[in-house]
Order: structure tokens, then C-alpha cells, then sequence
């Protein structure tokens, strides 16, 4: 499901920023998708994904699929870390990942709370658990909560991209750049990452 908010950001993207709008229109049917029911699942493909290529991400994330009966904490924890490794998880995500499990059967991880919670309050939450760090945890402020106005800069295709488009911008540039996205900053990113390969990326 696309984000209620996304049709009024484009509106406001295409006056604001002519980069921006070009990509806009060179992606038209590739809006910010729905795709997880579950936050364990967001997170799980987040971490995955940290450091790695999306193809590799995807290879592994299919493999711990086919282990698992459902994505959920119980289940992960059901498997045995050699059963994980074999999936092609390294022992350090294999941890983080049982860290999270744990984290939201203890009731650490509240996520009953996170729609009322501002964005800054759900990254103290998350990046308590040792494995989510501020890259993670913006990734799932934009893939299961879908806040609108999330600029990632710890995402290295993102810097690359801006770079690309903007020029050797360093990071105080690219946040003062991104004020003109504001409040939409989320909705820019995404298609300055469907410019990296056309390729839409969901966590």
C-alpha cells in the first residue's frame, strides 16, 4: 500500500527541487509500497541487509524464509544458529537477529506504541538493541512505519547518489540540500535510490 501522503509529496517535490521532479517523472508507477505486516520482518531484512549488496541480501533472506514456517520472533529463535549460518547469516547478524527476537518477546520493543511515538523517540527505542543502529532503525522509519520525512544518511548508495546528481556535497550540505524536501524528505530519497539501477528496494 502506498503512503496516504505520497500523491501531495510528489505535487510539492516536482516545485521544489527540478532533480528531483526529472526522476519523478522518469519513475511514475513506482511509488513506496506496503509490504510487511510485521515489524520483526522489517527489521530482519534491515539487518540482512546491512553492508551487503541487495542481491546477496535477497539470496539470504529467501534461505531463512524457506527455513521458517512464518517471519516472527518465535520462529527465529526455534532455529539453531548453525541452521541460521547455514542460510548465510554471519555470526554477528545471527545475534543481532536473536537480540531483536528476544527483544520483542521481553516486551523491550513496544510496537503498539511506535504510531504514537515521534521519529526521533522510535530510534531511542530501537537502537537500544544491540544490532539496530541509526541506519537500521531509519530504515524501518521508511519501510513498515513509513514517516515521511526521513533523510538516512548513513545509507552509502544515498550519499553516492546525491553526490551524483549535486555534486561532492559533504554531509552539513546535504542536510542543509534536503531542507528544500522538507516535509517529504523520505518521498526524495526514494527516487534518488530508483536512480542508483531503476531497481525499487523494500525492507
Amino acid at each position: 500500500m502506498t503512503p496516504p501522503y505520497w500523491q501531495e509529496a510528489v505535487s510539492f517535490l516536482h516545485q521544489q527541487d527540478k532533480i528531483i521532479s526529472q526522476l519523478i517523472t522518469a519513475y511514475p508507477q513506482q511509488p513506496l509500497q506496503h509490504t510487511h505486516h510485521n515489524p520483526f520482518e522489517t527489521l530482519v531484512k534491515a539487518v540482512i541487509g546491512q553492508q551487503i549488496s541487495v542481491k546477496a541480501a535477497t539470496t539470504i533472506y529467501d534461505r531463512l524464509s524457506t527455513q521458517l514456517m512464518a517471519i516472527s520472533p518465535h520462529h527465529f529463535l526455534e532455529l539453531s544458529p548453525s541452521q541460521l549460518r547455514q542460510c548465510g547469516l554471519s555470526r554477528q547478524k545471527v545475534e543481532y537477529l536473536g537480540n531483536i527476537a528476544s527483544a520483542f518477546i521481553d516486551g523491550i520493543l513496544t510496537p503498539q506504541q511506535w504510531h504514537e511515538m515521534d521519529d526521533e523517540q522510535v530510534i531511542k527505542q530501537l537502537t537500544k538493541i544491540k544490532g539496530i543502529g541509526q541506519w537500521t532503525a531509519q530504515m524501518f522509519l521508511i519501510f513498515y512505519l513509513q514517516r515521511p520525512d526521513v533523510l538516512p544518511l548513513k545509507d552509502i548508495g544515498l550519499v553516492n547518489i546525491i553526490k551524483q546528481h549535486y555534486g561532492n556535497l559533504s554531509t552539513s550540505e546535504m542536510i542543509t540540500l534536503a531542507q528544500r524536501w522538507q516535509p517529504y524528505r523520505t518521498v526524495a530519497v526514494w527516487y534518488l535510490w530508483l536512480s542508483l539501477d531503476g531497481v525499487a528496494i523494500h525492507y
